[in-house]
């Protein structure tokens, strides 16, 4: 376990609450349109992003989901650290061997699976655009009640954008005291140009640890 990981290193703290509000929060947001693959980018690097989704990933599993996490942050993957796993074999292994098993790997959490990034590629955005990836896709929502990709700062390269096109729903990080007003509106103004469905933003690092979840307007 990690520190990143408060919601299993102090589950009764402030922050994991407020992660447990946020699973709350999308299952309600989600009565509509159902949400069964979820993305989670940012407009900056450093913004908490992978943190986010990770203890999120924690408390949707605690709530007897099955969750699979997937590294899409072809650039700076994070979260085999977050979880301790191998980085060895992951995603890109899989969509380019295409191979019978997928390589998840297995967390402390019932419930809870890791697709990590694997070697990262020369040119992420066209493996994550590929018709593999879809293909990938539609595997894992055949082994998950929920799937969280983590990509890259949408307004720093394409790679979160494309995906976007592929999940029913994306979640925006913004780091409270970091995140400009100006560039967490053109990273929502980008998603929407996909035509992505952008659930809300979530701000980080915020006192106390406390994380907020609040719909974008």
């Amino acid at each position: 376990m990690t520190t990143e990981l408060i919601t299993l290193r102090d589950p009764r703290s402030p922050a994991a609450e407020a992660y447990r509000t946020l699973r709350t929060n999308l299952q309600f947001s989600s009565l509509d349109h159902p949400i069964h693959t979820l993305l989670i980018t940012s407009s900056s690097p450093d913004e908490g992003k992978s943190t986010l989704l990770a203890n999120l990933a924690v408390t949707l599993a605690q709530a007897e989901q099955r969750v699979i996490v997937v590294d899409c942050d072809l650039r700076r993957p994070t979260l085999h650290t977050v979880f301790g796993i191998s980085n060895e074999h992951g995603l890109t292994s899989a969509l380019l061997a295409e191979t019978a098993d997928l390589p998840l790997a297995a967390t402390e959490v019932d419930g809870l699976l890791v697709l990590p990034s694997g070697p990262l590629p020369p040119r992420p955005a066209d493996l994550i655009g590929s018709r593999r990836m879809d293909a990938l896709i539609a595997r894992l929502r055949s082994q998950a009640d929920l799937i969280l990709f983590d990509a890259p700062p949408v307004v720093s390269v394409t790679d979160a954008a494309v995906l976007a096109t592929k999940v029913d729903g994306v979640v925006l990080a913004a780091k409270s005291g970091k995140t400009r007003r100006d560039r967490a509106r053109e990273a929502v103004q980008l998603l929407q140009k996909v035509n992505a469905h952008v659930l809300g933003v979530v701000l980080t690092n915020t006192r106390a640890e406390h994380a907020a979840y609040s719909a974008y307007s």
